[in-house]
């Protein structure tokens, strides 16, 4: 008797009863039914049911139960058996798959940053995104991010070194789902747009002190001079004839320094170092972050204790962001031209001021006028006023 997993006349009855049983988790209680049937599959009910079914009829209905005691009967098999290990049960993957949910965002409780805005935040955003639907169907879960997250922020730690310790992989933060995941959490923590290039990932990293490359990770420096070795040496006689200089992390580690420098001005765009350039040995000191600082900025940024650091940014959300962020991490730091006032003469048109707002704690009327006129200010807009106060080489005040 041929086997009826491999018999074309039960194709369609079994793939009906199969799509059945899935959807109700194996239950036999149900009816299913072929449309437009052919003369062997009506013969086939027929055999199945006991009851005549009259040719050209367009729907046969047949109930599984039926259907599993004729398979018993005839061929020594249930249904299930026929159907094979391949049957799924779909109401009980739903429930483990709801199950390894609930499982996941319970072990997020324990993560040290549980009960901070951005965690929540990102919580909420990778179950509405289905991320971590994604993981668990995977086999996965958001251990492995937890335990990255718990350990931030490092010490200017090598990404490979920082991976193979946490993870017993020096590759495990390229991996795909979990760089996904981690880079989604570190931009909402600090607060700046998810980076859209390999460049800016690296500065994100960096932020919370996970080092992808030394030799990648710099800062551009004028007039800055220093103590300590030959990356001293090569600072100072930078500064004695005015001419900009780029420093790495790999060269900040091998040999620490000591800046010797009253006062550094420290600007976000190199537009602005660039136009110092023109006042040659007589610029005061200068350090650029170009953007997001970099490891490397941070590390130089911390050599200067005996300097008071004049901090500016952009005047959009992410610059306020930025400047708060310097004013909070170095005491020696204080805002340059950054007041609602300066915002104010500068504004008036230019680009629509997008993103989420911020505090603007050293001001706090700034954060209100820019929430009302609702534009952007880049520092190249200030560049007269802030070559000017560059000239004068004293405290520019606001």
């Amino acid at each position: 008797m041929t086997d009826p997993a491999h018999d074309p006349t039960w194709t369609r009855l079994l793939a009906n009863a199969r799509r059945s049983l899935e959807r109700n988790g194996g239950s036999l209680e149900t009816t299913i039914s072929l449309t437009a049937p052919t003369e062997d599959e009506r013969l086939l009910i027929i055999g199945v049911t006991g009851v005549h079914r009259t040719a050209g009829a367009n729907r046969l209905a047949v109930r599984l139960a039926e259907l599993d005691a004729y398979l018993r009967q005839a061929h020594g098999r249930s249904l299930l058996e026929v159907l094979g290990p391949s049957l799924r049960n779909r109401p009980a993957e739903r429930q483990a798959e709801a199950d390894a949910r609930r499982a996941a965002l319970a072990l997020a409780m324990s993560c040290k940053h549980h009960g901070a805005e951005w965690f929540h935040q990102w919580l909420e955003e990778i179950q509405r995104d289905g991320t971590i639907a994604r993981l668990v169907r995977a086999g996965r879960d958001l251990a492995p991010a937890l335990r990255v997250l718990d350990a931030l922020p490092a010490e200017e730690q090598p990404m490979p070194a920082f991976a193979e310790r946490l993870l017993g992989n020096t590759k495990a933060l390229t991996d795909s789902a979990l760089r996904g995941l981690l880079i989604k959490a570190i931009a909402l923590w600090q607060g700046v747009d998810p980076p859209a290039n390999g460049e800016a990932e690296r500065a994100l990293w960096e932020l919370v002190g996970v080092v992808r490359d030394d030799l990648a990770s710099q800062v551009l420096v004028l007039n800055l001079p220093g103590d300590g070795g030959f990356v001293g040496d090569w600072l100072t006689q930078a500064a004695q004839i005015g001419v900009p200089f780029r420093l790495t992390l790999n060269q900040l580690r091998m040999c620490p320094i000591v800046i010797q420098a009253e006062h550094v001005y420290v600007t976000e765009n190199p537009a602005i170092l660039r136009a110092a350039c023109t006042l040659g040995p007589s610029a005061p000191a200068m350090i650029c972050t170009e953007g997001v600082p970099s490891a490397a900025a941070h590390r130089l940024l911390g050599q200067a204790t005996s300097a008071t650091l004049w901090w500016r940014n952009d005047f959009d959300w992410a610059g306020v962001r930025m400047t708060a962020a310097a004013l909070a991490r170095y005491p020696n730091a204080r805002p340059w031209r950054m007041s609602a006032q300066d915002y104010r003469s500068a504004a008036g048109s230019g680009q629509p001021l997008l993103g989420t707002p911020a505090a603007t704690p050293w001001d706090a009327q700034l954060a209100i006028d820019m929430l009302a006129i609702g534009q952007s200010v880049m520092e190249e807009r200030l560049l007269p006023t802030l070559i000017a106060d560059l000239r004068k080489g004293r405290s520019p005040g606001s």
